[in-house]
């Protein structure tokens, strides 16, 4: 059981291009593997990934057509604006989110 967390819209501290660029390839790599994450978990600003117009949406849809189980917390996106813009996966909350965390064999945060 691997679960990936994204807390963020962009990969590491420094340069936000880069830092978007980054968690672009970071989703593409994922694709790539022979094992798959079973659960990638979206919260704040990774919110946006998973939403209309962003940059990881094809790979992202990719995942979940894979099997790859696809989740954005709920408060994140309404905060941002985004309940009606979601493209891929289902929406949760914070309860999902730490359940997945604490039953995971492994959690990758990009």
């Amino acid at each position: 059981d691997t679960v990936v967390a994204i807390g963020s819209d962009k990969m590491g501290i420094g340069a936000e291009e880069l830092g978007k660029t980054l968690l672009k390839a970071f989703v593409f790599a994922l694709t790539q593997q022979d094992q798959l994450p079973k659960t990638i978990l979206f919260y704040n600003g990774g919110a946006r990934l998973t939403c209309e117009d962003s940059a990881s949406l094809e790979d992202l849809k990719n995942l979940a057509s894979l099997g790859v189980e696809i989740l954005t917390c709920g408060t994140c996106l309404n905060h941002y604006g985004l309940t009606d813009k979601l493209a891929v996966g289902d929406v949760t909350n914070m309860y999902v989110i730490t359940e997945k965390q604490m039953q995971a064999d492994l959690i990758l945060r990009p």
